[in-house]
């Protein structure tokens, strides 16, 4: 059995033939890679390829969790500010709904781990099997968020002039704004969920562009290091979900 870490950056560095940089060069000509085509021209070795590439992939994360993370503040300011609305708000989503897309991107990030470790043995069948099933796991996810979205618009609870739940039955004493600050908190709501959705969306278009050349036979070892990346995405797009179910569905009064 191949183990894992020889594969790492495509290939390991020790695994390469000893290759002279400018005839192979010369012969695949710029922009080809050198030796197998494995490396590119300008890296010395698989090793740093594969440093550089997780490098750029990090410092893109990096940002993503700047932009959720602007989200995540506004909803803490907000929820310590409104806290009876926040918990009003939360008691009107479909916990269950949640919880079954939980378990659903967690199954489907084991998936992915498992299709990365294909990629690296260039087990291009079992890539295809992980990828159509983190990909099935994908829409199921999508699949229930639009229900549960289209249940909130049939109980009038999407933000703006047609936001119609009556709150009288809450009040019992508490100020009418109650509603309006329930309202901010549906907005957030559509805000996070949406945003992270249309995450799941682009690495779904990806991944299945990948899938699709696996079932062709046309992955190799050269494209290890991207599907490698795109698992450290799709967990990132997981991990963001893991914190917004507590954080929306779980609020305490």
């Amino acid at each position: 059995m191949t183990d894992v870490s020889a594969n790492l950056g495509n290939v390991a560095p020790d695994a390469q033939p000893p290759v002279d940089r400018g005839a192979a060069h010369e012969s695949h000509g710029p922009g080809h890679g050198h030796g197998d085509g494995l490396v590119a021209h300008h890296f010395d070795d698989a090793q740093q390829q594969h440093d550089a590439i997780e490098l750029g992939m990090w410092a893109f994360l990096a940002q993503e969790v700047l932009f959720f993370g602007g989200l995540f503040l506004a909803y803490l300011l907000y929820r310590f500010q409104y806290p009876e609305a926040f918990a009003e708000g939360s008691e009107h989503l479909y916990k269950s709904y949640g919880a079954v897309n939980t378990f659903v991107l967690l199954t489907s990030s084991l998936t992915m781990a498992l299709a990365v470790h294909a990629a690296k043995v260039n087990d291009k069948k079992a890539l295809f099997r992980y990828l159509t099933a983190t990909l099935v796991l994908g829409a199921m996810f999508l699949g229930v968020k639009a229900v549960e979205w289209t249940i909130d618009y049939r109980e009038h609870l999407i933000p703006g002039r047609f936001f119609g739940f009556d709150y009288s039955e809450y009040l019992h004493g508490r100020t009418p704004e109650i509603g309006e600050h329930v309202q901010l908190f549906m907005f957030v709501y559509f805000c996070m969920t949406g945003l992270h959705a249309l995450h799941m969306v682009v690495g779904m278009a990806i991944l299945a562009i990948v899938a699709a050349q696996a079932f062709r036979g046309k992955t190799s070892l050269r494209d290890a290091n991207f599907v490698e990346m795109m698992g450290l995405y799709w967990h990132f797009v997981d991990i963001v979900w893991i914190f917004l179910f507590p954080f929306l569905y779980l609020i305490k009064p």
